[in-house]
């Protein structure tokens, strides 16, 4: 087995479409659109590439394609976290201790070369595509979410990485008889007119500038987050095309002060996962009519996102936001992954669990000195 650094086109399409291949068996693997996997990877298409150097690694074995690997460092995580982290992330590969060895040795080794001293990952250059799987991979993955062979973990352990934070996923299903508990609807009644609050849904008339809000709502909220780092304004109109495509209006939600200044916001995107099943990664022949057809009646969404401003949290603007979530989207067929939570946000988890959610899925984001 030898690995390669992608040099060519050829190199690029071998290295997006192992997935492919790879899970080609597994049924609870939904393959995501081809076009956007190519998108992650082009410069003029994500912006998040802006700020960051990066190398792709693939590894064979003869001809054959084996696993895949990225090293990357972001400068303004860089800033951010003030630590010289590196990142890896694109982690495919077959059941094999040393191929596994091979493409981590390589992605730390350039992270070295680069001048960090820790290596991180998997990290993803989708936003918040973070951590394999360790929990919940028996159902299949909302939109944007890993999924990943059990025995991935076991392969960076062997390697010498280990856990620096796990992620969780909870969910909420009215086919189980899940309500909205009563007693936080006079709180949310109070607060509402206690500091004034309004929540208005997305304008899509004006997405670009909602979005913009999101950006700059969330960096003020989790700015202290862990792995958090500042969203730039041209991946907030990168979002907002991208958005565009798939998102109800009803699922983005804006708490609004007196002035109308936003304090908080929440996201529910439409897990389009539900209708990408079966179609292989291809919009053609058939695939663009079932995603027309399907996405105006997908009753089943991931909670991709909630933040409140600092001097507005605490207020339990964050159960306010849940709550008109779920009666803007309620339907007798709802069902709302919310997708993810740090393990350590005990205000959060405290929240979702006193709401009722039920604990689904766990994720982990490895570490190691280089």
């Amino acid at each position: 087995m030898k690995i390669y650094p992608v040099q060519t086109q050829k190199d690029l399409e071998d290295f997006i479409g192992l997935p492919y291949e790879l899970y080609r068996d597994d049924l609870i693997w939904i393959p995501p659109l081809r076009s956007e996997q190519q998108a992650q990877f082009d410069r003029l298409k994500n912006p998040m590439l802006d700020h960051c150097e990066t190398v792709l690694f693939l590894l064979r074995d003869g001809k054959q394609l084996a696993g895949r690997i990225a090293a990357f460092t972001d400068q303004l995580a860089l800033n951010h976290w003030k630590q010289p982290v590196g990142l890896f992330g694109s982690y495919e590969c077959i059941e094999d201790a040393e191929g596994s060895a091979m493409l981590l040795d390589a992605a730390r080794g350039w992270l070295r070369a680069h001048g960090m001293q820790r290596m991180r990952g998997p990290w993803s250059f989708a936003s918040q595509e973070w951590g394999l799987e360790i929990e919940g991979g028996h159902i299949p993955p909302v939109l944007m979410a890993p999924h990943n062979p059990a025995y991935y973990p076991a392969q960076l352990e062997a390697f010498g990485l280990a856990k620096i934070k796990d992620l969780l996923a909870y969910y909420v299903d009215a086919r189980e008889g899940y309500t909205f508990p009563e007693r936080f609807l006079l709180l949310t009644d109070k607060v509402q007119q206690r500091y004034g609050i309004r929540v208005r849904t997305l304008d899509m008339k004006h997405i670009e500038e909602d979005v913009q809000r999101v950006v700059e709502v969330s960096n003020l909220s989790i700015a202290d987050n862990w792995g958090y780092y500042p969203v730039t304004v041209d991946e907030g109109k990168a979002m907002a095309r991208d958005l565009k495509q798939i998102i109800h209006p009803k699922g983005v939600l804006f708490a609004e002060d007196s002035q109308g200044r936003p304090v908080g916001f929440a996201i529910a995107l439409p897990d389009v996962n539900v209708l990408l099943n079966g179609m292989n990664g291809r919009m053609l022949p058939f695939g663009w009519l079932k995603l027309a057809w399907g996405l105006p009646r997908l009753k089943q969404y991931r909670m991709w996102a909630l933040g409140v401003i600092p001097e507005y949290q605490g207020r339990a603007i964050d159960t306010l936001l849940y709550r008109r979530l779920y009666e803007e989207l309620f339907s007798p067929e709802l069902r709302m992954e919310v997708n993810y939570v740090l393990e350590d946000n005990e205000r959060m988890n405290n929240a979702l669990i006193k709401l009722g959610v039920k604990p689904l899925r766990r994720y982990r984001v490895y570490e190691t000195g280089i």
